[in-house]
């Protein structure tokens, strides 16, 4: 299973980017049984989760990026996003795609945010 997440870049605060995390090595199914996370890592912080989407259609969200931050998967194209509006300085950080499910538990490389103020 491979995860390759695209989107990150530089942009001021209160503004937006969508994140995107392909998924390949994986059968419909299989991806349709598997929860998916972003993560973001910060030299401050721990990896930290920031949003998931579990196999049963529900979604859980970091405290901080509630409201701002939708997580989203398309179980067609094997592909989850995260739409991240209002960003703040401190969204910053290289975000990670994440899949656990059967047999499976693997991280993508990471896309770095960069929010300036």
């Amino acid at each position: 299973v491979q995860l390759q997440a695209s989107g990150g870049g530089l942009v001021q605060a209160g503004g937006s980017l969508k994140l995107s995390c392909g998924v390949s090595g994986m059968i419909l199914s299989t991806f349709r049984s598997t929860d998916f996370a972003w993560y973001r890592q910060t030299p401050e912080k721990q990896r930290e989760l920031v949003a998931d989407s579990s196999r049963d259609g529900s979604t859980n969200y970091g405290d901080s990026v509630k409201g701002r931050f939708t997580i989203t998967r398309d179980n067609t194209k094997k592909r989850v996003s995260l739409q991240m509006n209002s960003l703040k300085t401190e969204d910053t950080g290289v975000y990670y795609c994440y899949a656990r499910g059967p047999y499976i538990d693997s991280w993508g490389a990471g896309t770095l945010v960069t929010v300036s103020s």
